[in-house]
């Protein structure tokens, strides 16, 4: 399944951006140039597309096919409007439950995630256009295809899109070990939405300081932290235990 979601090479890219194609990230060889990167390159800023500039041997590690210094990773899936979303949610008169993932960069956690969140009901998944984890072939598979099943968001800001979902009545919750506060001191009988920050840095300072409530799971053992997925599965059953 490795390369069921990639394209290679600076024209069929064009192409595929042009005909309207999800191109989720795309992955360039490093000091890239000539005439036909300019074009596609514009192509990409235009259309506020996720790039990320890597090493050859980064390439080849992602395909062995003539890759000409760029691939890349198309959605097979649609993305979703935000705020069109949290609008329709709302009208629906049910209780919010959004989530937002915040730098997060692991292909199988953000598939892990995406299977527990329509397990538990989640509304929709929110993440940043650049920075994030794109939705490749083991995305998928990790999700157990429920990522057909979730409405996933791109947005150009999260902080952004927290000021929107607060300016909506639904509470922003950050799931970070920097609080007093555990899961079991929130309400989220009221409509909420829970950030969770990337595997490596946790969620940005700026994000924190602009969350209602923050939030951690208690910890007994030595280590001390859970890997993403599992602590994102945490918060949103207790989210399903407090509402059910």
């Amino acid at each position: 399944m490795k390369n069921d979601y990639q394209i290679f090479g600076i024209r069929a890219i064009i192409e595929a951006i042009n005909a309207g194609e999800t191109v989720d990230k795309v992955f360039i060889q490093k000091g890239l140039q000539g005439d036909l990167f300019k074009e596609l390159n514009s192509l990409l800023k235009e259309h506020q597309i996720s790039t990320a500039y890597v090493p050859i041997e980064k390439l080849n590690r992602l395909s062995k096919k003539n890759h000409q210094g760029v691939i890349a990773n198309i959605s097979p899936i649609a993305f979703h409007d935000f705020e069109a979303l949290v609008q329709e949610v709302i009208e629906k008169e049910e209780t919010p439950n959004f989530l937002l993932l915040d730098q997060l960069s692991d292909v199988r956690n953000f598939g892990a995630i995406i299977r527990t969140a329509e397990c538990t009901g989640v509304h929709g998944i929110i993440v940043q256009k650049q920075g994030s984890a794109p939705i490749t072939a083991d995305t998928v598979k990790t999700s157990a295809g429920a990522i057909f099943n979730v409405p996933i968001c791109k947005v150009d800001h999260l902080k952004d899109a927290l000021y929107y979902l607060q300016g909506s009545g639904i509470q922003v919750v950050a799931a970070t070990e920097k609080t007093e506060d555990t899961i079991y001191d929130v309400d989220f009988t009221l409509p909420s939405a829970i950030i969770m920050g990337s595997e490596g840095t946790g969620i940005s300072p700026s994000i924190l300081k602009a969350v209602d409530k923050k939030a951690k799971l208690p910890m007994y053992g030595t280590i001390g932290s859970l890997n993403v997925s599992v602590a994102c599965g945490a918060f949103l059953y207790e989210v399903v235990r407090q509402r059910f």
